[in-house]
């Protein structure tokens, strides 16, 4: 019986993937695992990297980039673990947290979901347990007040004021490493296909929490997790994807009208973020000054062309 299969999907992270399969080879502990490695399309060879290297992994190629959830969802139709992990392809294992997280879940079986802590390659800590982005959530994200760690509500999205050095129940646990048990994607379904970038795991916790399962952060040990690599490749698509994740969770968990208000919500935060950015190259045009408010533009653009037809940004 294989305790863990590991569902890794891959979009022109090649250098990055190898890394990872590398350092869950070298871990410590021995839990029974499989690893599937789901090739979004890639162009940069990581589908052949993984063949000709890692001959244990099993692989399925895709001819284009089906999104995480999609891609997610054909692992797990393969996969025969007691439990599966969703581990994003630039993370790097460190230590025995593989085997001490199927421990963890074992010791404790009204836990669907879980996540560990997670590094930046500094070694400094990285948030990934945050509450639903509700309304009022992004409301403080919009004013630009959700980094502040006093007063306490205003970092009350990204849990500011904890160090994720102790369990907790969380409301969302990200997707860069996240342990579901096999009965919980039995009961609760896999990934919701209509996320095609953002959101899919916030959706699949709250479908798990409304299950009557519980997710969790218990420090059993820490991976390191690069960030953001495929994301970066989407520039300003990356943030129309991510409107239409968070507009999409408002209309599934909420109402029609809250997902409108979302959507103007998100719609104001890139406009006021477009308007700083030019105002201050006016008398600061600095090249990275230039680099944000070209972005926000063409954010914006994308936003209102997306609002004329949906099919713009795929």
């Amino acid at each position: 019986m294989i305790d863990l299969s590991i569902i890794i999907v891959s979009w022109n992270t090649r250098a990055l993937l190898d890394a990872c399969l590398r350092s869950i080879q070298v871990s410590d502990g021995d839990p029974r695992l499989e690893v599937v490695v789901v090739d979004n399309g890639s162009t940069d060879g990581s589908a052949q990297l993984v063949r000709a290297t890692y001959p244990h992994v099993r692989v399925i190629e895709n001819s284009e980039n089906r999104g995480f959830a999609a891609a997610n969802n054909q692992a797990m139709r393969v996969a025969h673990g007691r439990y599966v992990l969703l581990l994003n392809s630039d993370t790097e294992i460190l230590g025995n947290v593989l085997e001490q997280s199927v421990k963890y879940m074992d010791m404790h079986p009204d836990v669907g979901a879980m996540g560990c802590r997670v590094l930046n390659p500094d070694g400094t800590l990285q948030r990934t347990c945050f509450m639903f982005p509700s309304l009022l959530n992004l409301i403080l994200l919009t004013l630009g007040v959700e980094n502040l760690r006093w007063p306490r509500a205003f970092g009350r999205r990204q849990m500011l004021n904890w160090n994720r050095d102790t369990e907790r129940d969380v409301e969302v646990v990200t997707g860069c490493y996240l342990l579901v048990r096999r009965e919980v994607v039995e009961h609760v379904g896999m990934l919701d296909e209509a996320f095609f970038f953002y959101g899919e795991e916030t959706d699949w916790c709250v479908s798990i929490r409304d299950a009557g399962w519980k997710v969790r952060f218990a420090p059993v040990g820490e991976i390191i997790h690069h960030g953001g690599s495929s994301a970066q490749m989407l520039n300003a698509r990356r943030d129309v994807l991510l409107t239409d994740a968070l507009v999409h969770l408002h209309r599934k968990h909420g109402t029609f009208s809250r997902a409108v208000l979302v959507r103007v919500l998100l719609l104001s935060f890139a406009a006021s973020r477009a308007a700083g950015w030019s105002l201050l190259s006016l008398c600061r045009p600095t090249q990275y000054v230039l680099e944000r408010r070209k972005h926000f533009n063409a954010v914006i653009r994308l936003l209102f062309a997306r609002a004329l037809d949906p099919e713009t940004v795929a």
